[in-house]
């Protein structure tokens, strides 16, 4: 049997003809940069997650880029963030000039820790960045009681956490702006890249707005320097017949998680949850990860290694002076870390294969 980390064409094929409804109109309409589609988009995607304001762009690492640069985050300015995390999260702020400053984890939820956070502010510091990984919030209300009595931003990484609940509310509503990603791959994925700001702060929308279409409100009338990071309305289109389908796809993802905790928590270290997860990954921890990585290939199991090698050791980073044994709980999670196949329309025939097979490696370890 073979089992892939994914399969996109499986929940394709559940919403093809509305899918493909959706592109056919937008090629009836020949608008494919921003328009009603987008605007549209944007109006479901506030409501859904809770927020006064949403704007489309380009890719979820464009987001980033556009909050911070609308907070007027810059050279010499620094944002607290995880080292945990893919590349993006530091990306953005490091583009802008300004530094990284990478604090530890939660080593059960993979999470940046707040308790340490406070430690890592400086007068140069602008903003606190923290990264809902694999589908499950941060300590946010921790986290903004940080930064509200010194003037920092929030910016929350919601890349994986689509849908997320903490507290009664949505991931994205929790911040100063919230950011997603629509890369296929996603819970909420597009047909290409696109990406999205949520706020509820209408000057701070405004200004993304302004910043993705080259600092123009007006056509070749500029007010700012901005960026070319537009959603395409084909993108938009497709969204917005998936996002109906969310819920039920996180509940399917809940139950092949709960699956999985049952039977597994034998022999492995299954997720810890502290506020409802939606699982855009299932990661367990185990002693020998290489090992069974090498063994799920062996087995026809597709998997996932998210991330081999946090951010602080990266050679990008080099400069930045951090060294091996400075955030332990990263560097840990990065060495025993390995994530399984999970997707609404993975069959219990498949988990089951899965789950034998992890068994079988773990009684010859």
């Amino acid at each position: 049997m073979k089992v892939p980390l994914l399969d996109l064409k499986r929940q394709y094929q559940s919403i093809r003809k509305d899918v493909d409804a959706a592109v056919g109109r937008v090629m009836e309409s020949q608008f494919f940069i921003l328009g009603p589609e987008v605007e549209a988009f944007e109006k479901e995607m506030a409501a859904y997650c809770g927020t006064k304001h949403a704007v489309g762009v380009a890719s979820g690492t464009d987001g980033l880029l556009l909050a911070l640069m609308a907070m007027g985050v810059g050279p010499g300015d620094e944002v607290v963030t995880s080292p945990f995390t893919f590349i993006a999260t530091a990306e953005s702020i490091s583009r802008l000039g300004a530094k990284p400053v990478f604090v530890d984890i939660d080593p059960d939820t993979y999470n940046i820790r707040p308790d340490l956070i406070a430690q890592r502010i400086t007068p140069r510091t602008k903003a606190i960045l923290p990264v809902h990984l694999y589908g499950q919030c941060a300590e946010m209300d921790e986290i903004n009681a940080l930064a509200r009595p010194r003037g920092l931003k929030v910016v929350e990484d919601t890349a994986q956490a689509v849908g997320a609940d903490y507290k009664g509310r949505k991931s994205c509503s929790l911040g100063d702006a919230g950011c997603l990603s629509f890369f296929p791959s996603k819970n909420l994925g597009g047909a290409g890249d696109g990406g999205m700001v949520l706020t509820n702060d209408e000057g701070l929308a405004a200004k993304v707005r302004l910043l993705r279409a080259h600092g123009a409100r007006q056509k070749y009338f500029h007010d700012i320097h901005g960026v070319n990071s537009r959603l395409d309305a084909l993108q938009a289109a497709v969204l917005r017949v998936k996002l109906p389908h969310l819920d039920a796809w996180i509940r399917g993802r809940r139950e092949k998680a709960a699956y999985y905790d049952q039977g597994l928590r034998a022999v492995a270290r299954t997720p810890v949850v502290r506020h409802p997860h939606v699982y855009h990954q299932y990661v367990i921890r185990v002693k020998n990860r290489d090992g069974l990585a090498k063994h799920l290939e062996q087995a026809g199991i597709g998997f996932g290694l998210y991330y081999p090698l946090p951010l602080h050791l990266q050679k990008c980073y080099a400069e930045l002076g951090y060294k091996e044994g400075d955030l332990p709980a990263s560097e840990s999670a990065a060495r025993d870390t390995i994530a399984l196949p999970i997707f609404p329309e993975l069959t219990r025939e498949e988990q089951d294969y899965v789950i034998s097979q992890i068994k079988a490696f773990a009684g010859r370890s």
